[in-house]
């Protein structure tokens, strides 16, 4: 029962540290690909690269009822019933990274909506909106050498027209 106790005491990002700071390397590289395929068992990931877009991705089209496209499609990753194009991207602030720059944006109208969410070091959704394209292109800058648009999710971003926020809905998702 003590341990039991230890464990809801203690803050979240230290649980279960003490025993991994047994484990060797290939023992954590091997836990951490483990739980990779059972969160793509489950359906929450789709690819084998970092979990935070396809966690995001998950978020929004669970909590909206998207239809999700296939990894392949140019400039958007899911559609909703009324046809509307969303671009879904996602940031872990971390506490070694606290930037918000969103991945690159390629092509700035092959989506009609911006579906963006900031995670904390645990995964928690921070916050997250819908943001119309028309803002994203206000908001983003060019950068040349990687031919893409860069969109920094400022909390500034939450006061503008044609930005809708949603993070009470997706935290439902995460609850659930």
């Amino acid at each position: 029962m003590r341990a039991i106790i230890a464990i809801v005491l203690m803050p979240k990002h230290n649980r279960g540290m003490d025993s991994l700071s047994t484990k060797s390397i290939a023992d954590l590289l091997a836990l951490h690909a483990a739980i990779m395929e059972e969160l793509r068992a489950r359906d929450v990931l789709r690819s084998a690269n970092n979990p935070t877009g396809d966690l995001a991705e998950y978020v929004f089209c669970v909590a909206f009822g998207w239809a999700q496209e296939n990894n392949s499609a140019k400039a958007f990753d899911a559609t909703g019933d009324d046809g509307t194009r969303y671009q879904i991207k996602g940031r872990r602030i971390h506490r070694r990274n606290r930037s918000r720059q969103l991945s690159a944006i390629r092509d700035l109208d092959g989506f009609d909506i911006l579906a963006a969410v900031l995670f904390d070091d645990d995964y928690c959704i921070m916050r997250a909106a819908l943001i119309s394209a028309a803002v994203v292109r206000e908001h983003s800058t060019y950068i040349e050498h990687t031919n893409s648009h860069k969109f920094l999710l400022r909390d500034a971003i939450w006061d503008a027209p044609g930005v809708i926020d949603v993070t009470d809905r997706l935290r439902e998702v995460e609850c659930a």
